[in-house]
């Protein structure tokens, strides 16, 4: 049995399971903690009842991080949570060996041990949340990088003009991401105003990526803009994978899971063609859902008991 923490900047999620199943979850808001310390302090609040069965603790966390060092190093998302050494805090107070990875190496990891990835030895996976970061399995073993970098592939920028990602205009989470999605409906959303047509789901500033897809999934004309240009610039994003990782399959995890159906079309078509034939591989939606938070914070601590990380 492990214990399983998904530190977000929405919620933090404390699980018990192992094999890929979660058997228990407690869940709290992140913003109901007035600072990291106090945060800490519920998860091992909700962590202690499951340490008498569980043999190591695996914990998730947006970048940048330190894993080796087990440090959280000032998230975007977690904006306060500065040089926070997390594995020494949960391995002193709850009595059991911790390991710290990013958000999207555990995701990784979910999906090849427990996901459609269990069937290649060469994956990238592709958070495609609020963000986009990837984690990179190569022959079978996660591939870190120097520094916990490798996978950045949100930070590289495909257009010189663009919404702003990732801290840089025109990069490949500013077109596809959660985040990216909302920048992206201010500005087609206000061309279509200025033509006089009323958008009536549209905030400007507070429109969410869920919105968007929930009203393209209805046909409305201004959503399944924005969604077939989030879906060409997320083509481009995957062929740079694809010609530079020439891995068996690109796994893509949250709006893709919710979304996959007005997300292919346009982003096969950039596929085809700009990655070379040879290198163009399967794309699938994360197989573990809705769920792969956790199931990728129980991997860690798993991968990292048996002495895989």
């Amino acid at each position: 049995m492990f214990i399983g923490v998904d530190i977000g900047g929405t919620k933090i999620a404390v699980s018990k399971g192992e094999h890929g199943e979660v058997l228990e979850k407690k869940v709290f808001l992140t913003e109901t903690s007035p600072s990291w310390e106090d945060a800490v302090e519920k998860i091992i609040d909700a962590a202690s009842p499951f340490c008498m069965e569980a043999k190591a603790i695996g914990i998730s966390a947006g970048g940048p991080l330190n894993s080796r060092r087990g440090l959280i190093l000032s998230p975007p998302n977690l904006p306060s949570w500065d040089n926070v050494p997390i594995v020494k805090i949960l391995t002193e107070r709850l009595n059991r060996p911790s390991f710290l990875l990013n958000d999207a190496d555990a995701g990784a990891l979910a999906e090849y041990r427990y996901g459609k990835g269990k069937e290649y030895e060469n994956i990238v996976f592709c958070t495609f949340g609020t963000g986009m970061g990837a984690g990179l399995i190569i022959n079978g073993k996660l591939w870190r990088g120097r520094n916990d970098g490798a996978g950045e592939i949100g930070h590289v920028r495909l257009t010189e003009h663009g919404p702003s990602g990732y801290g840089k205009i025109g990069s490949v989470e500013g077109w596809a991401s959660g985040s990216g999605i909302s920048h992206l409906t201010d500005i087609i959303a206000s061309s279509y105003l200025q033509k006089g047509i009323e958008i009536p789901w549209f905030k400007r500033g507070q429109t969410t990526a869920k919105t968007v897809i929930e009203n393209a999934y209805k046909e409305d004309v201004a959503a399944l803009e924005i969604i077939k240009e989030c879906a060409k610039h997320l083509g481009s994003s995957l062929s740079i994978i694809m010609d530079m990782i020439n891995p068996d399959a690109i796994i893509l995890g949250s709006l893709f899971v919710r979304a996959e159906k007005l997300l292919r079309p346009e982003m096969e078509k950039v596929i085809e063609k700009e990655t070379l034939k040879r290198n163009i591989c399967p794309v699938f939606p994360a197989q573990n859902g809705e769920n792969i938070g956790d199931i990728a914070a129980l991997s860690i601590a798993e991968e990292g008991y048996n002495g895989n990380l």
